[in-house]
Order: structure tokens, then sequence, then C-alpha cells
């Protein structure tokens, strides 16, 4: 997944976010909404997700901060994983 192109990446992430939007919200916290299948799972696709883009190329629509975010609202205590700054 991570040697995909940028474009192919940048949409999963995208597609990742919505089903956090969802799951938080009229999915009524299913797993079954969630592309991952699992909350903890989701969160760290979408950290890999967001540290494999350089710095420069990493989305203005989702910082690691509203990652960290989702993690909590879904997972309670965000995980040990760390941003890489690359």
């Amino acid at each position: 997944m991570l040697t995909r192109e940028d474009s192919f990446r940048y949409q999963l992430l995208s597609r990742l976010k919505m089903d956090c939007d969802y799951y938080l919200g009229y999915g009524n916290r299913k797993q079954s909404t969630l592309w991952a299948e699992g909350e903890k799972e989701q969160i760290a696709t979408m950290k890999m997700l967001w540290n494999s883009f350089s710095d420069e190329d990493k989305p203005e629509w989702l910082t690691w901060e509203e990652i960290l975010e989702y993690e909590r609202k879904m997972c309670g205590e965000p995980s040990s994983i760390s941003e890489d700054t690359n």
C-alpha cells in the first residue's frame, strides 16, 4: 500500500477519514462501517499513510493532531506511535 502512488494514498486516507466521521456519527460506532473493520487498525493505517508523505506533501486537510483526536474518540487515549518527522 505504501508503494502506491501519492494520489492513491491520498484517496485512501480521505476514505479512512470519512469512515471515521461516519463511525462517530450515523454509523453508531459499528466497526463494520470502518475500512479496516476495527478502530485501532483504522487509526494505525491512517498514521501509516499520513507518515508516508514527505513533510511538504502531507495533506493539509488532515493533521496529525486530528488523527490523534479520532484515535481518542474511537479508542481512548492515543497510542505511543509518534509522528514521523522524515
